[in-house]
C-alpha cells in the first residue's frame, strides 16, 4: 500500500501574514485545523467555521479600535496651546472643578454659549449627565461695538447676530487680547446675505471693534472650559449671538425695526433651546436658517 505523501499546504488569511498549516489526507490535527475528512463530522466543521468567523471579526475590527484611539488623542493634540494659555487653564481649573461639582457637572463636558447685546450678558452651559444643557455662569460682556443688528460689511463695527460654531482651530492662546476664539464670521448664512467681514471674536482686554470683549479673568474662564470640552472630544461648540432675550414681548415691541424678520427667524432656535434645553443643529435653505429638532445625546 502506498503512503500518502505527507505534503503541508498553507492556507494564507486575510493578507495580515495569518497561516494555519494542516496536513492532507489522512494525517492529523495540526495547528487546530483538522483535515483528516474520515473523522471530520458536521458540528466540528461548524464549530472551525465559528471559530474562523470570530478570528476574522477581531483582526477586521482591532484596526478600526486602533485608528478610533488614535484619532481621538490626535484630537486632542491638535487643541492650540500656549505658555499663556496653560498658565491660564492652571489658575482657574481647581476653583473651576469645585463650582461646578455643585452643579453636578464635570470640567470636560460640552458646553454651549448665548450671547445677548441689550442686557451685555454672555451666558456659559454645560452638559449634564442627562444630556441636557446646563447654566452654570453668566458674565457681564466688557465690551463690544455697534448697535442691536446684525453685522453686515467689514468695517461697520457691528458685533455679529446669529448661530455660528467654534472648532478647535479657531482657538487663539497667542492673541493680542490675552485669550480669544474665532466666531467664525460669516458663516454660510452671512455669507448668502452678502455680509463680510472677519476675525470676529470672544476676547479678554475689554476692547472691541466688532467683537465680543471680556476681561481676562472672565476670559480665562470661558477659554479653559471651552479648551477643555474640546480637549474632551467635543469636536465643537455652539455660540448663539442675539440681539436680546427673544420673548415674545419683546420682540413684539420691534415689529417696525427693519431687522424684524431677521430676529423672527433667530427667535425659531431660541425658543428651542428654551423648550428643550438642547442646542439645535443649524443648516441654512433660502436664505433662512433652518433647525433640526434636537435630540437627547448623553455621549459626547
Amino acid at each position: 500500500m502506498k503512503k500518502p505523501r505527507n505534503k503541508t499546504k498553507k492556507i494564507r488569511a486575510l493578507k495580515q501574514g495569518l497561516y494555519l498549516q494542516c496536513r492532507n489526507k489522512n494525517d492529523v490535527v495540526v495547528n487546530g485545523c483538522e483535515v483528516n475528512n474520515s473523522v471530520v463530522s458536521p458540528l466540528s466543521r461548524l464549530t472551525r467555521s465559528l471559530k474562523f468567523v470570530l478570528l476574522l471579526g477581531t483582526l477586521i475590527l482591532s484596526p478600526l479600535y486602533s485608528i478610533k484611539s488614535i484619532s481621538q488623542e490626535n484630537s486632542a493634540k491638535k487643541i492650540p496651546k500656549s505658555s499663556r494659555s496653560i498658565k491660564a487653564e492652571n489658575s482657574v481649573k481647581d476653583s473651576l472643578v469645585e463650582q461646578l461639582t455643585s452643579y453636578d457637572l464635570k470640567y470636560g463636558s460640552p458646553i454651549f454659549i448665548r450671547i445677548f447685546k441689550e442686557s451685555s450678558q454672555l451666558e456659559l452651559w454645560l452638559k449634564n449627565h442627562l444630556g441636557h444643557f446646563v447654566l452654570f455662569k453668566s458674565y457681564a460682556i466688557c465690551s463690544f461695538s455697534g448697535d442691536l443688528g446684525p453685522k453686515l460689511k467689514q468695517g461697520d463695527w457691528q458685533s455679529p447676530e446669529g448661530f455660528y460654531f467654534v472648532k478647535p482651530i479657531q482657538l487663539n492662546p497667542w492673541s493680542q487680547y490675552h485669550l480669544s476664539f474665532n466666531l467664525g464670521f460669516p458663516n454660510r448664512y452671512d455669507r448668502e446675505h452678502s455680509r463680510t467681514g472677519s476675525a470676529l471674536m470672544v476676547h479678554g482686554d475689554c476692547v472691541s471693534i466688532g467683537c465680543y470683549a471680556m476681561t481676562d479673568p472672565q476670559i480665562n474662564e470661558i477659554y479653559s472650559l471651552a479648551s477643555a470640552a474640546l480637549e474632551n472630544g467635543q469636536p465643537f461648540f455652539r455660540v448663539h449671538a442675539f440681539p436680546f432675550k427673544m420673548t415674545d414681548e419683546r420682540l413684539a415691541k420691534e415689529t417696525q425695526n427693519p431687522w424684524y424678520s431677521f430676529w423672527q427667524n433667530l427667535k425659531t432656535g431660541y425658543d428651542i433651546f428654551e423648550q428643550s434645553a438642547i442646542p439645535p443643529n443649524v443648516t441654512v435653505n433660502n436664505k433662512q436658517y433652518v433647525f433640526d429638532s434636537p435630540a437627547v445625546n448623553v455621549a459626547q
